[in-house]
């Protein structure tokens, strides 16, 4: 028996002709942002692929398939689900056989990119170790899935919000590569700073694919985390956004919110106290992601087709 994987007419095209192509996650559509701005966000980030030569998939669960690539008419509905599942590793198999619609976090998007054998996949930022997760151990399945799913993931490192250099020490542990992209810092989402020096560093989208490639021939399990700086002129830097960052987390933990409830929560604090700059350099970070997502499947697909000949 094969996955249920659906493809749009789009992906099917772009997999028939071995085009470059990048996955895209949907929690951003029905967790990250009201509509309509959800899905005309959603739409803006296919584009920044397509512009940057390369074929975009944004996965869903709907009916009881995984969609890969959606439909303008898809991604609108999904956009106004009130209802949609948030999932995970733990959840997939139980939405999809529910028929219920679900919204793929990191780790789902990783399970259905390697499923529809696409390699790369453009996002925000990763999930990964909560704050006190000595005594909660609220540690996102985004950590595991980078060490068994091989995809590179390119993201603007993990959410400030969580345990930065827990995170940091989980992934080394779990042997996930950690590549900060022109810069020795690991970047902390929406700053391009964390305190934190990035275990490798990578300039080009070359040198990431060639990693990649490299890996498989290895025979290393997991896939790469790229974190990619947000632009500089949409960053936040560290000390403006720090200081709301440890307001939100106190009235989050003053309010018994936990679990999957967290982050959401969080995100729309520091919406309501940045005055919405917490969310558009979300969105301008996602942009540069896919751009760089999209050059980086593009050098994979090239090196690939050189390997053939």
């Amino acid at each position: 028996m094969t996955a249920p994987l659906t493809f749009s007419p789009d992906l099917a095209e772009a997999r028939a002709s071995r085009a470059p192509i990048v996955a895209l996650e949907s929690t951003i559509i029905t967790h990250g942002m009201p509509f309509p701005q959800n899905v005309e966000t959603a739409i803006k980030v296919e584009a920044a692929v397509r512009d940057a030569g390369a074929v975009p998939a944004t996965i869903a669960v709907m009916g009881g398939r995984i969609h890969v690539g959606l439909s303008a008419e898809e991604l609108d509905r999904l956009g106004q689900t009130k209802d949609a599942m948030k999932l995970s590793r733990a959840d997939m198999a139980a939405c999809l056989v529910s028929g219920r619609t679900g919204a793929t976090t990191v780790a789902a998007t990783m399970i259905a990119a390697h499923l529809a054998g696409i390699e790369v996949f453009a996002t925000g930022g990763i999930g990964g170790v909560h704050r006190g997760a000595e005594t909660s151990f609220d540690i996102s399945a985004d950590l595991q899935e980078l060490a068994a799913t091989p995809v590179t993931v390119v993201a603007a490192g993990a959410k400030a919000i969580l345990d930065l250099p827990k995170t940091l020490e989980v992934l080394e542990t779990l042997g996930v590569p950690v590549i900060a992209v022109g810069q020795d810092e690991l970047p902390a989402f929406w700053s391009r700073a964390s305190g934190l020096k990035a275990p490798l560093r990578m300039d080009t989208a070359a040198e990431i694919a060639a990693a990649h490639i490299m890996r498989g021939r290895l025979g290393l399990p997991g896939g790469q985390l790229v974190a990619n700086p947000i632009p500089a002129a949409a960053e936040i830097p560290r000390e403006v956004i720090m200081p709301v960052v440890e307001q939100a987390l106190a009235e989050a933990a003053s309010g018994g919110i936990s679990a999957k409830a967290v982050t959401p929560f969080l995100l729309d604090r520091l919406f309501t106290l940045t005055k919405g700059q917490s969310l558009t350099a979300n969105i301008e970070l996602v942009l540069n992601n896919a751009r760089l997502a999209a050059r980086i499947a593009a050098a994979i697909t090239s090196s690939r087709a050189q390997e053939s000949h």
